[in-house]
């Protein structure tokens, strides 16, 4: 699948889920395998000591993967993933860059890393994988 434009391609997915405009997730890359997205700290995304909430660490990871492998194959849904927290997600922005590790007809193969920027300084605070499935459009 050859998408032409995969950066409006993958801006126009995220502007209709409701939950990335909650959280307010932008696209700030998105090529042919991968995609870059980021979104910015307000307190009502943490959890009760101040830090990302590891439920949108996983959000942002498979966000990310998926919109790395929509850039491949088209539409999916994430059937597996996992995150590893490698320390507390602390920072004024966060941002999630994805690849496809290897595209597949039934599956998709993704890895991810999620960075705090605090003070224009990049800290890894995540990493994940995510197995994806195609699927066709409703």
């Amino acid at each position: 699948m050859s998408i032409p434009d995969p950066l409006s391609f993958v801006r126009d997915i995220n502007a209709t889920a409701a939950f990335n405009r909650w959280c307010g997730i932008q696209v700030l890359s998105a090529g042919e395998g991968r995609a870059e997205i980021a979104v910015a700290w307000r307190d009502d995304l943490g959890q009760y000591a101040g830090f990302l909430h590891a439920g949108l660490v996983g959000a942002l990871v498979d966000t990310a993967c998926g919109f790395a492998a929509v850039t491949v194959v088209g539409r999916v849904l994430a059937s597996h993933f996992a995150v590893n927290c490698l320390r507390p997600a602390v920072g004024e922005r966060f941002i999630a860059r994805a690849r496809v590790v290897k595209p597949g007809r039934t599956q998709v193969f993704t890895a991810c890393e999620l960075f705090a920027v605090a003070d224009g300084v990049e800290k890894l605070v995540a990493t994940g994988e995510t197995l994806l499935t195609p699927v066709s459009p409703a």
